[in-house]
């Protein structure tokens, strides 16, 4: 494995070494405060659920990039690597990860009374989701600590990412995944040259596995909700958000996106939280969280105020394969999220999602998967219920690409009352198939 750059291998793993802007990493089950290069990816007080946040020296931040107005620079999300936990850019893999579009969508927008409804498409991203974003920080801070094999526990997305972000490095991925995997989502992983372990099992349990495998075998952990800097990686998208939205002189009033593990809720809500700290935003949006009916944790104990450090798993089930978690690994981000800013989880039926992926796409451009388009089926029920204002601004992450679901775009449209058409090779035959398609 080489020389590695961390402090000391603790009982939770390698205490990577983090530049000077990161203070340290705080738990948040107990609070307790670990200096830079101290505790690995868990604090030990509480095992596997000693879920840790990066913590940063705001003043230090603020003065380096006043010192340097070029610090922002650079191609997509390492144009925020002074707001990253890397010591140094000379590992950076794949830098066009990144700067996806935001469509203004004026005709959604309409139809739900919002004065303004934005659509962030990480379809977009170099392997078709937003889980490129923290893929892309776990292995440049793996290489950067001395690593050749990197793991991760998956429904799918962040395997596909890790796999591809580790493509042309020299680093060895190793990704478990349920064998229920999509079969678009395995193609992507053998065509990158990743190792995939096939669990038969459930993502919770292909995640018990990774853990316990990168144990014995010493590999880095990119897995979310128990690798601290994954939402790191993930936060880049809301700087983006309101850095585009920005440019178009307006602000947010509502963020919403899918939330299955919550680490991408909880990322969002941190990367506000850098953004306020800076002053770069005056106000923090309320966040909105979307589940599938088949896998509604976090609704459960939104809606109820159970503690989701000691609420036990659930069964899930549904089409949104990348919304299901029984027990979502970053519940604590997630929840403080919603919580804290006024917002509300959400709970879509597998009908509502489907639904959902036309209805996104032919009023934005952006085709999304299921678990994407679940975003849009519960901001129609957020409006529908008052829990999202007529006249509010709103921003919705598409996480991912329609491209990685195919079965389900298809089972959408074909719910819908007009056929394909189907001719032969002359006009004629063309006429009569036309006749009746359209009323005018």
């Amino acid at each position: 494995m080489g020389l590695l750059n961390f402090d000391s291998m603790t009982e939770t793993g390698p205490a990577v070494k983090l530049p000077e802007h990161v203070v340290g990493l705080r738990c948040l089950v107990c609070g307790k405060l670990y200096p830079s290069g101290r505790v690995g990816y868990v604090c030990p007080h509480h095992g596997d659920e000693g879920i840790l946040d990066v913590v940063y020296d705001y003043a230090r931040i603020r003065a380096n990039i006043e010192r340097n107005p070029h610090r922002l620079d650079g191609a997509g999300m390492w144009r925020y690597s002074a707001l990253l936990p890397l010591r140094d850019n000379t590992c950076l893999p794949l830098p066009h990860v990144g700067a996806t579009p935001l469509y203004d969508v004026p005709g959604l927008a309409g139809a739900l009374g919002l004065q303004r409804l934005w659509v962030k498409d990480e379809g977009r991203q170099p392997t078709g989701s937003l889980k490129d974003r923290a893929s892309a920080l776990a292995v440049a801070m793996a290489l950067s600590a001395g690593f050749d094999t990197i793991t991760t526990a998956s429904t799918g997305n962040a395997a596909a990412a890790l796999a591809g972000m580790s493509a042309g490095l020299g680093m060895k991925p190793v990704i478990f995944v349920p064998a229920s995997i999509l079969p678009a989502k395995i193609a992507q992983l053998r065509v990158f040259g990743a190792i995939t372990v096939l669990v038969d099992g459930s993502y919770d349990q292909a995640f018990d596995l990774c853990l316990e495998a990168s144990r014995y075998f010493g590999w880095y952990n990119r897995s979310t909700g128990f690798n601290p800097y994954m939402t790191e990686g993930k936060k880049t998208v809301v700087y983006e958000i309101m850095e585009q939205v920005a440019q178009a002189g307006d602000v947010v009033d509502s963020i919403i996106v899918g939330a299955g593990d919550g680490c991408i809720l909880g990322a969002v809500h941190k990367g506000l939280q850098d953004m306020l700290a800076l002053g770069w935003i005056e106000q923090m949006p309320k966040l909105f969280g979307v589940q599938a009916e088949g896998s509604d944790y976090l609704y459960q104990a939104w809606k109820t105020g159970a503690d989701v450090y000691t609420a036990p798993p659930i069964h899930t089930h549904g089409i949104a394969d990348s919304l299901m978690a029984g027990l979502p690994q970053d519940r604590l981000k997630a929840m403080a999220a919603v919580r804290s800013t006024g917002g509300a989880f959400i709970r879509v039926s597998d009908d509502e999602i489907l639904e959902a992926i036309p209805t996104l796409a032919r009023g934005s451009g952006v085709f999304a998967e299921p678990a994407a388009a679940a975003a849009y089926a519960g901001l129609v029920c957020a409006v529908a219920s008052g829990q999202i204002e007529q006249g509010e601004r709103v921003a919705l992450i598409s996480t991912g690409s329609g491209l990685k679901d195919i079965a389900s775009a298809i089972a959408s449209v074909d719910r819908e009352s007009q056929a394909l058409l189907r001719c032969s090779p002359d006009l004629s035959s063309l006429q009569n198939v036309w006749q009746g398609t359209f009323v005018v």
